[in-house]
């Protein structure tokens, strides 16, 4: 089979993996004109604990806590980050980055995402931000895995993962 691809999804959290995954995406689109889909995702499970936290706060005063406003403060915050590691470490790359934040099931979301955007191909790292919820649910990037519909290159820092060393 050969199947071209035109636009690679880069799943990033903010992690000490993000800069691997977005260099694994740039050297895999300089080899011709693809186009760069940068991810991160709001857990819903962070979106369900503000949600939980503004149910324990009174509602009136001249301060009002909206689950809304902060999310929306979130994606704000998120956006800038992304704009901001982009520009400082891949200037030269950013005409071809589509920088996105969404909300939800980090690994549903990513899913959608590269169906929605007809994505040829998933960049994301082994390991991330929840450690403990890996143990208890199983990681975002074991069920992209499973059920991508394109396929997924896993990236892993070198260094945890030498040989005759286990993470």
């Amino acid at each position: 089979m050969n199947r071209k691809i035109n636009k690679i999804l880069a799943c990033v959290d903010f992690s000490d993996y993000t800069m691997m995954v977005l260099d694994y995406a740039v050297a895999l689109a300089s080899a011709s004109d693809m186009q760069i889909v940068v991810l991160n995702v709001i857990n819903q499970r962070d979106i369900n604990g503000i949600r939980m936290a503004v149910g324990y706060f009174p509602t009136q005063g001249p301060v009002m806590l909206s689950v809304e406003d902060c999310v929306e403060d979130w994606k704000k915050d998120r956006h800038t980050q992304l704009r901001q590691l982009v520009k400082e470490h891949f200037f030269d790359d950013k005409s071809k980055m589509h920088l996105m934040v969404d909300t939800g099931i980090p690994y549903e979301r990513i899913l959608k995402t590269a169906e929605n955007e007809n994505i040829d191909l998933i960049v994301i790292a082994n390991k991330g931000r929840g450690n403990l919820s890996r143990v208890l649910f199983g990681s975002a990037a074991e069920k992209v895995f499973r059920h991508a519909k394109v396929p997924v290159v896993c990236v892993r820092d070198p260094e945890k993962f030498k040989q005759g060393r286990r993470p």
